[in-house]
C-alpha cells in the first residue's frame, strides 16, 4: 500500500539522498518530498513494517514527526542527521 509519513530533520537534497539509498534495500522505491514542511516521505508499504521502518528512520536521524523523544533523543537524532546528510552529500 502507497503511504505517506511526515519526519523531521531532512533539509536537502543529501538528506534525501541518504534515505532513498538507506532504505532501498529493505523498503524499495522512496520518493522524498523537499517541498512540504515538514518533509514527507511516500513508499510502498504495508502495515507490519511500519515499526521497522520508524526504527530505521530514527537510526539514521530522520524519525516520524509523532515519534516522541526527549532532549536527548532529540539532539541526538539531529547529529545523526548532520552526517546523513553529509553522506548523502557526498554520495551524489
Amino acid at each position: 500500500m502507497i503511504q505517506t509519513f511526515k519526519v523531521i530533520n531532512v533539509k536537502c537534497g543529501g538528506c534525501a539522498s541518504i534515505l532513498k539509498e538507506k532504505l532501498f534495500d529493505k523498503f524499495g522505491e522512496v520518493e522524498v518530498n523537499l517541498e512540504k514542511e515538514p518533509r514527507e516521505i511516500t513508499l510502498n508499504i504495508e502495515e507490519k513494517e511500519i515499526p521497522a521502518l520508524g526504527e530505521t528512520l530514527k537510526k539514521l536521524g530522520y524519525p516520524f514527526i509523532t515519534e516522541k523523544m526527549g532532549f536527548v533523543d532529540g539532539t541526538s537524532a539531529k547529529a545523526k542527521s548532520f552526517v546523513s546528510c553529509a553522506l548523502g552529500k557526498m554520495n551524489t
